[in-house]
């Protein structure tokens, strides 16, 4: 079982892409719409079920005025909740919660986020993949977004858009960078692959 995240940072929140993401994780087996209700499921503040229509969620996120948290499905009994962000910069952020998950649903949603990552048309400025949850998610705001120059622990996976590495690299000498897909980075510790 697993009690990380995944915390994907997209560059610009100025177009709306939940459809095109929606597609690209259900080619992975995570699906927006509950099997058996019928339609996408947010939670409230309470943490009570919401359901509403994929296009309506859609529009509530495209309109970026608060956070939102809703859930995919690798069943009708098994979620992944994901909860989206807007940041001053332009920046969206999701974070999705591995809680309770297998090792293999774990990679299921990594997979998913990654090939969202790489597919879809706003870049991402950064994922990171923390299966055990060894930081805190908001950590990684400061060096992601701000320019920060102190550096959460390694998580498991640190993949960092050319730009970011070019920025990340030098100032910590620690870190080395492999060759990427999708335009990210792969960043691990010297000497770890």
């Amino acid at each position: 079982m697993s009690d990380g995240y995944i915390r994907w940072y997209r560059e610009s929140a100025a177009t709306a892409v939940l459809a095109a993401q929606a597609e690209v994780f259900g080619a992975h087996g995570l699906r927006l719409v509950h099997p058996a209700k019928g339609a996408a499921v947010v939670l409230d503040v309470e943490g009570d079920d919401v359901l509403l229509s994929p296009e309506e969620l859609g529009r509530l996120l495209g309109l970026r005025i608060a956070s939102l948290t809703t859930n995919w499905w690798l069943s009708a009994d098994i979620d992944v909740v994901d909860q989206f962000v807007y940041e001053p910069l332009g920046c969206e952020i999701q974070t999705l919660w591995l809680d309770g998950l297998t090792t293999e649903q774990a990679d299921t949603v990594e997979a998913a986020v990654l090939a969202a990552a790489a597919a879809l048309p706003v870049p991402t400025r950064a994922v990171v993949v923390d299966r055990e949850g060894a930081g805190d998610p908001g950590d990684w705001d400061s060096p992601v977004l701000y320019d920060g120059e102190d550096l959460p622990p390694l998580p498991d996976r640190l993949l960092l858009s050319s730009s970011l590495a070019d920025r990340f690299l030098p100032a910590f000498p620690e870190l080395e960078g492999g060759t990427g897909e999708g335009g990210l980075v792969p960043v691990t510790p010297v000497g770890s692959r």
